[in-house]
């Protein structure tokens, strides 16, 4: 189940991505058009910030918009960022050192079947998709 972090960080995404896109666009802005709490809103995008897919300046005029156009973004890598990975079982993870049990695991070909299954679908869903829906 995806928690708030990543659902809220797609609203914030998709929010930036009807703005102007040389503008900087304050987060309490954003924090009243989503109608989310704007101190919840500054751990989001401070994690969208290190993770690249936004940048911001402070001061007057200041505020946060895209690193690329909306197209450029996949769903699936917003996810990944504030939630962490995808895969259903710790063994499929990326950096996962290799199961002793992988030769006799009788689940493994359906953990990678599901696994292949939502990433295809996350990762082939753009931050454009969601705004142009």
């Amino acid at each position: 189940m995806f928690g708030t972090k990543g659902r809220y960080a797609l609203r914030v995404m998709i929010d930036l991505s009807q703005q102007d896109p040389d503008t900087y666009i304050p987060l309490k802005d954003i924090a009243n058009r989503q109608d989310i709490s704007k101190k919840y809103l500054e751990i989001i995008v401070k994690e969208l910030v290190h993770g690249g897919l936004v940048v911001g300046v402070s001061g007057k005029g200041g505020g946060y918009k895209l690193t690329r156009k909306p197209e450029e973004y996949s769903v699936g890598e917003i996810i990944e960022l504030l939630e962490g990975s995808l895969a259903p079982v710790s063994c499929l993870a990326d950096g996962a050192t290799d199961c002793p049990r992988e030769e006799v695991c009788k689940t493994l070909f359906m953990w990678t079947e599901f696994y292949t299954l939502e990433k295809d679908f996350f990762y082939g869903k753009k931050l454009s998709d969601l705004v142009n829906s």
